[in-house]
């Protein structure tokens, strides 16, 4: 094993964060390191080495949250070159079921969708990197979901996907929706555009 390596691996018994794979390319899943004792739990939500030790290069640019209602649907969001960008998603209050569509057209996964709940009882978080579209639809009043990205918003850059234009059963009857995202392009405009990742 590298030096540098075995640096990192000995540093692993501070870090205790574990990313696991997913069928999609670059798309995984981090296992929190949350310690709890009698006066609550203590979470740690990113580590460079344990980012390093997955071959992940994130260099931080922007953090914000989101404060959402029962049944609002955010998304699908991405950003186009040269201002798209890695994303790390999590919940530090409530729960959302989180939703990702790989729009990569010479991906193999190309057109499938991947969702996993993530709330802030499961300490759980998904790392997106470039060439996916992202949303969710929260499960619970005053949900809180925070975002790490490596570029910051660029309206310019700004684009998505329209919500119900694509194959997934958001399980949500009275969905709330802002009036931007009901104007987002369809699945099918995607894949006639000229975008590349």
């Amino acid at each position: 094993m590298p030096q540098t390596n075995q640096k990192l691996y000995e540093k692993m018994e501070y870090v205790t964060m574990k990313l696991t794979d997913t069928k999609f390319s670059g798309l995984k899943l981090i296992y929190f390191f949350n310690p709890t004792d009698s006066r609550g739990k203590f979470v740690k939500f990113y580590n460079e080495t344990a980012f390093k030790l997955n071959n992940l290069n994130f260099n931080l640019k922007e953090a914000y949250y989101s404060v959402s209602k029962k049944n609002v649907i955010r998304g699908m969001h991405f950003q186009i070159s040269p201002m798209a960008h890695k994303k790390i998603v999590f919940v530090s209050n409530g729960k959302i079921n989180d939703v990702v569509i790989d729009i990569r057209k010479n991906s193999p996964t190309f057109g499938q969708t991947y969702s996993v709940q993530l709330s802030s009882n499961n300490n759980l978080a998904i790392f997106i990197p470039k060439g996916f579209a992202h949303g969710f639809v929260s499960l619970a009043d005053d949900t809180i979901v925070n975002y790490l990205q490596t570029t910051e918003y660029s309206q310019e850059h700004d684009q998505g996907i329209l919500w119900n234009s694509f194959s997934f059963e958001w399980k949500t009857k009275n969905p709330i929706l802002s009036e931007r995202d009901n104007l987002l392009s369809t699945f099918e405009a995607y894949c006639k555009s000229n975008i590349e990742w």
